[in-house]
């Protein structure tokens, strides 16, 4: 039976060296994985996450998550999940050379940190809109006749993980040239768009993790890792991506259940039981009455319960660990864990009270139409000017002065076909802050002059 290993998974080798550095060259106290973490700390798509909705819209309160804040957590909570799982690998495997817990941790950490560096503006409905605009405006329907299936499948189903990967790997002038350990467990869809007869069964079939212009990039790391090739295109998860999507699911559950709780749309009461229920045994209601603010109560009852979350995920992880290397389990680890029926009742209540307030529609309504608008500007102005020139009038002209000047150079000496050129107003768009692209917007619709 074909089976991942620990060593190939853990790779330190970057996209485009050939070498295979060690993870903690002599001399240096950094390992490449660490490195990692510092690299998509400081570059652009990250910080821009500053700006970027989370769940509700960004509001005056110091509570409220951003999609900055959220990957913060989320690389913690996957940091201390990696170097759990990475403790008991090693010491069940202990032929694997110049690997410590630390590195599994720094690996997560730094893919837990990435993983929404592809999301658009306005948070999932953001990813709707580029979808839509595709899929129903009269350009998409010029564009779907120069492109191949698997082309259109990329832009008519948008999908900020996919970005992601092409932020990390190909659409930076320089590229980060993060270690394929880290690529590999930042990657929760292996497969891509267009991919037919999905496995409903395996959540790493839910979405998918790479546009086509990507595809070849995918697959050289995916082979250097030794990830499980299922079908063409199409791979089992790296393990520690595992990890990296319990550390999101534990975070956004517990933390938008918080903010909700700061922005009054849940009760102190509903948000104590909740949380409450995950801690089981170590939820004191004696000691929480000494606290003296509500808000405070909250926060311990929310850091305990993360703790709690983590214990409960490395332990499923750890159990399953076999299977994730023979690619057969393929499920999330919080659908597995103790408190699964906690997570799914919070879930629910979310839907209900949060993700459906009326604040949180009126961002989602607005975001159609900034994200729309945007759209129709750049992409009638890029393909008139490359691809239907006699229609480049003086307002196209105009629109596409607007853009910046590495995608004009982009679309000018590497866009080669539609596909290429349209990725590239999407790279625009979406890496816009919700701010950015509610100005430009009231912009080019004449609502604001500079």
């Amino acid at each position: 039976m074909i089976q991942m290993n620990w060593n190939d998974l853990m790779s330190s080798q970057r996209l485009g060296e050939d070498f295979k550095p060690k993870p903690h060259p002599e001399g240096n106290l950094r390992s490449e994985f660490e490195a990692d973490y510092d690299r998509i700390i400081f570059s652009r798509p990250f910080r821009n996450l500053q700006d970027k909705t989370q769940v509700f819209p960004l509001p005056d309160q110091d509570f409220v998550h951003t999609r900055l804040t959220h990957s913060l957590e989320v690389s913690s909570v996957g940091r201390s999940l990696g170097k759990n799982a990475g403790a008991r690998i090693l010491h069940k495997y202990p032929t694997l050379e110049n690997l410590t817990p630390s590195d599994f941790g720094a690996v997560v950490g730094a893919a837990a940190l990435a993983h929404d560096v592809g999301n658009p503006p306005f948070g999932h409905s953001g990813e709707t809109a580029i979808s839509d605009f595709f899929s129903h405006h009269h350009m998409g329907q010029q564009l779907k006749q120069e492109m191949t299936k698997e082309e259109w499948e990329d832009l008519t189903h948008f999908e900020g993980n996919a970005q992601g990967f092409r932020l990390l790997t190909s659409n930076q002038r320089q590229g980060l040239k993060l270690t394929k350990a880290t690529l590999a467990a930042f990657t929760k869809y292996p497969c891509y768009a267009a991919f037919e007869g999905r496995d409903k069964s395996r959540k790493s079939q839910k979405k998918y993790g790479f546009f086509q212009s990507e595809s070849n990039i995918f697959k050289e790391m995916a082979e250097s890792v030794g990830l499980i090739s299922l079908t063409e295109h199409v791979w089992a998860r790296h393990p520690l991506a595992f990890l990296v999507e319990a550390a999101d699911d534990i975070c956004y559950s517990i933390i938008d259940l918080e903010d909700g709780f700061g922005l009054g749309l849940v009760s102190y009461v509903e948000a104590r039981d909740f949380l409450a229920a995950i801690l089981k045994e170590k939820y004191m209601p004696d000691k929480l009455e000494k606290i003296p603010s509500d808000k405070e109560k909250i926060g311990v009852l929310r850091a305990v319960a993360i703790q709690v979350l983590i214990e409960e995920s490395t332990e499923v992880f750890l159990s399953h660990e076999e299977e994730m290397l023979a690619g057969t389990f393929d499920k999330a680890i919080t659908d597995l864990i103790p408190s699964a029926s906690v997570l799914a009742e919070i879930s629910k209540f979310s839907i209900r009270h949060l993700y459906q307030s009326r604040q949180v529609l009126e961002k989602e309504a607005a975001g159609f139409e900034v994200i729309d608008g945007l759209l129709e500007a750049f992409v009638l102005a890029t393909y008139n000017k490359y691809y239907r020139k006699e229609s480049f009038t003086g307002r196209f002209k105009s629109v596409f002065g607007l853009l910046p000047q590495d995608i004009i150079y982009k679309l000018d000496h590497e866009a080669k076909t539609p596909y290429e050129s349209m990725l590239l107003i999407t790279d625009y768009i979406s890496g816009m802050t919700d701010r950015s692209a509610i100005k430009l917007f009231r912009i080019l619709k004449g609502i604001s002059i500079n």
